[in-house]
Parts: structure tokens; sequence; C-alpha cells
């Protein structure tokens, strides 16, 4: 299987672990010593050789990060893993602080009132976070964490491969010209690239490197001519044509190359590590603080790109609605770790599938009200009869990446679950039926989403939806729904659909699909307009058995039976037999 239940942190761990960083920052004059859970790329996976949080905390969300005192210490994560971290650290170890509502200059002050050095790996954290930490103390030193880490992993280095023109749309040749225009309508003669996502999709490759993204790392130097320098291990690519405008060096050779170059580099301080900047400063380059410039041509899908990813939203459709067939008939007894091995075993059944897009989750009973939940084998349950299981999941193809979360039920559900799930429902529609003049950004639509559960004095603590990658990331900026979020929506953005609800200790519901913005038709009688809107491209029966019709407006039972016979009629060719029979019961009419 692609998924290990293994338990790989434990809260007991952390303890003596901290006590040796400590002494390591006893001998060094350190006040308090920062440990991300980002790598040097600062991409949301990791290879096992940076997971430091997790290793030094036992905490293994996606997003948090810890600061460690002599005499204290905390773990500052969001409103996704407020449950999690306090089940996976150990409590009298770490106090638990809201990020980013309390931020991290504010709380060193607080905790360090007489000043002190702050220690900190300048390869791990980006020129906007230290910018952030300017009035304290800070002093780039070597990573504590590895040092303590007896038996660290090697860092990955698996094969490269081209991916297919056919699916980008555009040759690289192509891509590095039209960014390399914008590289010198910046004014700067390169650009430094430290994203392994915005490498991959500017290079037309994929790899191995990352669990669950097949993404390379490396770091690579754009030049305004087009040309990339590209540093990585040089054994991972000898499977590729080699292409003179691309040269490649080994990794050490990337900060000699930094503090080399001739005239103004264009560096994103969002995503770049300080190690950067600390570099080219040390050569006397001048720096030009920009936005990653392939951050939005890649969020901006092409017509193959969609093309591509429509075939596979498809084929995992087919997937999963084997799988829930198999759930709804499965007898009592059956676990969160059963759901999780039984749905790879469907999508590997495609014979297409390259890797999972991200860790299952399969939350049952009060671990549905976990967003993030990881079952392993302690917290493996048997799924409670007359409940609801979260479950959210997806899948890389070499033609697309999916992500789609069902509520399923188990039983009976009470009624105040299907409430919820029929206004978690509403706002799912209502994102889906949106159209929205140009300039609309992922905060404007983000209330158009929690409306129905805000009229029931509900909500929840994380994004309505993030972007998405074909054949990449499943979590990939710029592009979110958010209250944060101020970027424009463009067509050919993938974006997830998402709300959900979640009430701690005894159920969660998420609903998701996902959806790319098109250029909206205009109805008869519309003005001429310049609107957006989107197209679904996930396809998969949403349970009927969970929605209370009498909550439902005219136009969202619409939605719900047109959206159903879109289901029918794309995956009828697809599904044979009590699996077709029981899709097609399952996407009656309302």
């Amino acid at each position: 299987m692609f998924q290990s239940f293994a338990v790989t942190a434990r809260p007991a761990d952390g303890p003596p672990r901290v006590a040796a960083l400590r002494a390591w920052m006893a001998e060094r004059d350190l006040s308090a010593f920062l440990v991300p859970r980002a790598d040097a790329h600062q991409g949301e996976t990791v290879p096992a050789s940076d997971e430091r949080l997790a290793w030094l905390t036992g905490f293994t969300g996606s997003a948090g990060f810890a600061v460690i005192l002599p005499d204290r210490a905390a773990m500052f994560t969001d409103g996704r893993y407020t449950l999690q971290v306090r089940a996976q650290t150990d409590g009298d170890t770490f106090e638990y602080v809201d990020w980013p509502a309390t931020k991290l200059a504010d709380w060193l002050a607080e905790a360090l009132p007489d000043g002190g050095r702050i220690g900190y790996d300048p390869w791990l954290h980006t020129i906007k976070e230290v910018r952030a930490l300017s009035g304290l103390d800070l002093v780039p030193v070597e990573n504590g964490v590895d040092a303590v880490w007896p038996d660290r992993p090697a860092r990955p280095a698996a094969p490269v491969e081209a991916w297919p023109t056919d699916y980008a749309g555009k040759g690289d040749e192509t891509k590095r010209a039209e960014i390399a225009e914008a590289v010198r309508a910046a004014g700067a003669t390169a650009c430094v690239l430290t994203l392994p996502e915005s490498i991959c999709w500017l290079l037309n490759v994929r790899g191995a490197d990352l669990a669950r993204t097949p993404a390379v790392l490396a770091f690579a130097i754009l030049h305004a001519d087009g040309r990339v320098d590209l540093f990585s291990d040089p054994e991972k690519f000898e499977g590729l044509d080699p292409d003179p405008a691309i040269a490649l060096h080994r990794w050490d050779a990337f900060v000699p190359a930094l503090a080399a170059l001739d005239g103004p580099a264009m560096v994103d301080p969002a995503w770049a590590p300080q190690a950067v900047a600390d570099a080219l400063a040390a050569g006397g380059v001048e720096r030009i603080d920009a936005p990653d410039p392939t951050a939005l041509p890649k969020a901006c899908k092409s017509e193959a790109e969609i093309a591509a990813t429509r075939e596979a939203h498809l084929r995992d459709a087919a997937a999963m609605v084997r799988f829930l067939r198999w759930y709804d008939e499965a007898s009592d007894g059956i676990t969160e770790i059963d759901a999780v091995r039984a749905l790879e075993g469907f999508r590997r059944g495609t014979n297409a599938l390259r890797d999972i897009s991200f860790e299952t989750i399969a939350g049952s009973g009060p671990h549905g009200a976990l967003p993030h939940y990881r079952v392993d084998e302690e917290s493996d349950r048997i799924v409670d009869p007359d409940s609801v299981m979260v479950l959210d999941s997806g899948g890389q193809y070499l033609d697309g990446t999916t992500d789609i979360t069902r509520t399923i039920p188990r039983g009976d559900p009470p009624i105040g679950i299907r409430e919820d799930f029929t206004r978690v429902l509403q706002g799912m529609i209502a994102v889906s039926r949106a159209r929205f003049p140009r300039g609309v950004a992922g905060a404007h639509l983000d209330a158009l989403a929690r409306a129905p559960l805000w009229a029931a004095h509900k909500d929840y603590d994380h994004g309505t939806g993030h972007g998405v990658g074909v054949y990449l990331g499943v979590h990939e900026g710029p592009v979110r729904i958010s209250r944060v979020s101020t970027l424009p929506l463009a067509e050919g953005m993938i974006l997830s659909n998402e709300p959900g609800y979640y009430r701690a200790g005894e159920y969660g519901i998420r609903i998701e699909n996902l959806i790319v913005v098109t250029r909206a038709e205009r109805p008869e009688g519309g003005d001429d307009r310049d609107l957006l809107g989107f197209e679904t491209l996930t396809w998969v029966p949403i349970d009927r058995r969970l929605i209370v019709a009498r909550m439902l407006g005219p136009w969202e039972r619409d939605w719900i039976d047109a959206y159903h016979a879109g289901v029918r009629a794309r995956l009828s060719d697809r599904l044979t037999g009590e699996d077709r029979a029981w899709m097609e019961r399952m996407t009656a009419p309302l």
C-alpha cells in the first residue's frame, strides 16, 4: 500500500529529544531555537529526512512550528490542528499557541523580556518570515535538531521523468521563454526558484522525491535568456534527454552560483529561504523581491491540462463509486483502516494510480471532528452504527491529481447530523453555482459557503478551497477560497470546494468537489458583462440519505438532481453490473 498505518511518533518521545536539543542550545548560548515544519524548499510535503518537527515533538500535521527555550517550549498550530496537536505531543513539555492569531514575534518578546539569542536555520525560514522577526536578536546557526537526531534518514534521490507535452499543453522551451520575458520585465537578469512544483512545471518534469507529490527536490536559477542552472543530484536526471539550455549541478554549487550572479536577481521572499538572500548579499548581487513568476501561469491551467485532468477525475470517480458501494454493503465491524485499504485497492484497480495524493482521512464518529485526522494502528476504530464517516482522499495519476471528500452514513444517523450535512451541502452548492465579475477573489466567495452554517450559529475553522495542480501538488498556491485570499480568480484555476462542520468529540461533515474557473455563459436577458463561473470536475454521488430535503430551496434541489444526472451520464459506461445499478439508485432525483 501507499499509505502506512504505523505510529510514526509518540508524545513520550518528545521530552528526551527536547532535553538533548536544550543541551545543544546551551553549548551555543542560545535563549531559543526555532523548529519549523518546512524544509529548504518550503513545500507542504517534506521528505522523511526533513521531518524535524515530527521527530522532535510528535506532531505530524502539515503546518505549525515549535519554539524551544531552556525552561519552556511551545507548539504553534492553526485551527485545523487544535485537537491533533494536543493528542500527539506531551502536554507537560509543550504549551499550545493559537497561530497565526498569536504572532511569533510578540510571543518571543513576551517570553524573552530581557532579550536573548534566538537560533534559527536560515535554510528553513523564508526571507519574509525572518523580516517579521527583525526586531529580535536572530542568530543563524546549523540545525540543532539535525545535530541530536542520531538516525536521520538520507535525502531522497529518486529518478526524474519527463511529463508529456500533450498533457502540459506547452513545451518547456516555450515556458522558459515566457517566464524569462517576465524576468526581464521585472528588471532582473535571473530568477531564483526554490519551490519544487515551480521547477517541475517550468521544465515539464516529475519525480518521486516526495511521498504523495510527484516532485523533484531541486533549486534552479532561470536566466533572462531562458537558460536554467539546476541544482540537485544529477544522477536523478540520467534518464532524460540532455538539453544544452539546462545545466545540471550538484547541491553544493548553489550558494557559489548565487554569489556569482551578474546583475539583479529576482527572488520571492514568501518562499525563498533566508540563506538565498544571505548568499546573494555575500556576492554583492542586487535582489529584486517579487512573486514567483511561475505561480500564476502554473495556476491557470492550459486547455490540455484541463482536458487531461477531466479524464483523471472520471477514472477516479468510477473507483470511488465502486468503493462507496462496497462500504454501503459491508458488514458491521469494519474499521477506518479497512476503509482506507479498500479505497486504495479500488484506485489501484484502475491500473493508472501512481500514488495517493495525500494520506487518506477516514474519520468516523469523533475522529470525523478532526479535519486532518490520520488513522494509525493505535487510533483505528470500528465505524459506529447510525453515524457518519468523513472520507477525504485523492489519487495521483499521470494525467491529473484528484481530491474528493464525501461524508458517508452507516445505518441511520440522527436528524441533527443530517441537518448539518444539508447546511454544508447548501454552502457547497452556493459556491458551485456562483457567477462573479473579474477581479473577484476567493475572500469574496468564501462567505457563500459559510452562510447556511452562520444562519445556524455554526462555522468551520479552515478555508473553503485550495488550488490543485495537475499531477503535482494537491495543495497548490497561490489561489484559494479563503477569508484571507485577495488574488483575483482567473480562467483555468482549479480549486477545491469543501465546506465542513465539526462537533468536537462527536462527528464531522465535509463535502468536497474540485472545480475549475471558466468564463460564464450569459443567460437570456442577462447584461453583456464579462463574468466567470465554475465547471465541476468531480462526479461522484452525494449521499441523498443524509439530505433533509425540506431545508432546500428549489434551485438547490435542481442543482443536486442535475449534478446526479451528470454523474450518471459520465459514469454509466465506466461501471457495470451491481456497481452501475448502485450508482443509478444513489443518483435518482430527490
